[in-house]
């Protein structure tokens, strides 16, 4: 490489970009697990607080929530304090708050415990993802920013095995089941600190001899960094608002609203869905759902390397719409082919969430990415909260069938807005991502799931 030089976008991955992810990718585990296990200690947090519906929703939603606040405020912060600040301060309050739920003695002291440490989530899933979208090389970016979702539902799945392992610890078990997501969180926590600031985000604020520094330590001395100018014409939310962001900002936060909010609604509330719906044989269906979710995730990533990112994402909205919305048409006595649907709408409805970490990190310029990115996931958040706190109210209200059909609603508005909007971005570099626009696209695509050219 004597003489040569390379662009920060055209490296191979690396071992500084493998460390980059690990660091990113463990805040995405720690929320897979913190909401993993919610809905474990509610079978023992219930009987002994005597919850109510109300109260049910409100504990179940209450990570979300914070998410909601954290996004929105600590994407707009890093855009002007940097990422590596905020990447350190939010695992310090994620750790503390998981800790203090073992102490806890009220519905509302856990509920604010929570809270906090969804805001420190959605202060991270802000700055993570748009640092790991700054480092990473074009071709290599849609794997590890779509390895979030794969690493998350390891999280949640593993939460899952511990809550049940504690289960035998008695009345109190869920304390030592909410606490012990203290336990990644200082280890996360250990890990980052001394992790560099994004280069990228130096560079538009001017510090062009530290970002080049930091390129150099990290990445070698032939690496260079193009000075890119500014393409947002204004900062912050204004920005994108803006005429020139808008409909990008409607997008990133529309499909990945209708993505959460039947995910967290429905897997929150797993065990009970499944009771009511008769499927529950022992563990072994949830079991089997929970394996899926793992392999759907896998089955994302391979996805996100095949196909184009817009016709991945419209083609797994249908089929996620049709499924939820057979799975209410079913009758009880044909469990078997309930179960089938069910494992069909897991196995999807995990694969397509590799996109929410890949699409509004490669949607934004630099100097509003991560507010870009805290803004959706914000407006997924509350979309999340306020399903997950709504769904034993309509269950209870009209009825689980008819609960799942206006969640069916929600996927079929997702689709609807991946074919009017969705941009695709996949192998541009992350300066161009940014300027591709949905109107390049045909309004509805012949082969809707078909393979980008750089996969054949």
């Amino acid at each position: 490489m004597t003489g040569q030089t390379v662009k920060l976008d055209d490296l191979p991955i690396g071992r500084f970009h493998i460390k980059v992810a690990g660091l990113t990718f463990g805040a995405h585990f720690t929320d897979g697990y913190i909401l993993g296990l919610i809905g474990i200690a509610f079978t023992l947090i219930n009987p002994q607080m005597q919850l109510s519906p109300f109260w049910q929703g409100l504990i179940g939603s209450s990570a979300l929530i914070g998410l909601f606040l954290g996004s929105l405020f600590f994407g707009w912060v890093s855009d002007r304090v940097g990422r590596q600040k905020i990447f350190l301060v939010s695992f310090i309050l994620i750790t503390l708050a998981s800790a203090a739920q073992f102490f806890v003695e009220s519905a509302l002291q856990l509920f604010i415990c929570r809270v906090l440490i969804g805001i420190g989530l959605g202060g991270d899933y802000s700055v993570g993802h748009a640092m790991l979208a700054e480092f990473s090389p074009r071709r290599h970016r849609g794997v590890l920013l779509g390895s979030f979702s794969v690493v998350w539902t390891f999280g949640y799945v593993a939460a899952t095995f511990v809550g049940t392992a504690m289960l035998p610890l008695g009345d109190d078990a869920w304390r030592w089941m909410l606490a012990s997501a203290a336990l990644p969180a200082a280890l996360i926590l250990i890990a980052r600190i001394g992790t560099p600031e994004s280069p990228r985000w130096l560079m538009q604020k001017g510090r062009t001899q530290e970002a080049r520094a930091i390129v150099c330590k990290h990445l070698g001395a032939h690496v260079v960094l193009d000075e890119a100018p500014s393409l947002a014409q204004q900062s912050g939310f204004k920005a994108l608002f803006s005429h020139q962001y808008r409909r990008r900002t409607a997008f990133n936060c529309l499909f990945f609203i209708c993505i959460v909010m039947p995910y967290f609604a429905i897997y929150t509330f797993l065990p009970t869905i499944l009771q009511s719906m008769d499927l529950a044989q022992g563990l072994g269906t949830e079991m089997m759902l929970n394996a899926l979710l793992i392999i759907g995730a896998l089955l994302g990533i391979y996805c996100t390397i095949r196909f184009t990112r817009r016709g991945f994402l419209i083609s797994s909205f249908l089929i996620l719409c049709t499924s939820l919305f057979l799975l209410t048409l079913l009758p009880s006595s044909m469990a078997w082919a309930m179960v089938a649907v069910f494992g069909l709408f897991t196995l999807m409805l995990s694969a397509v969430s590799n996109l929410v970490g890949v699409y509004p990190a490669e949607s934004f310029p630099t100097e509003v990415r991560a507010c870009g990115i805290g803004l959706a996931t914000a407006a997924s958040r509350l979309g999340s909260a306020i399903s997950t706190f709504l769904l034993p109210v309509s269950v209870a209200g009209i009825g689980l069938n008819p609960t799942m059909a206006i969640l069916a609603g929600v996927l079929l508005l997702g689709a609807l807005v991946s074919i009017a909007w969705a941009p695709e971005t996949k192998a541009l570099s992350l300066d161009d991502a940014c300027r591709s626009d949905a109107a390049d696209q045909p309004a509805i695509p012949s082969q809707p799931l078909r393979a980008s050219p750089e996969a054949v």
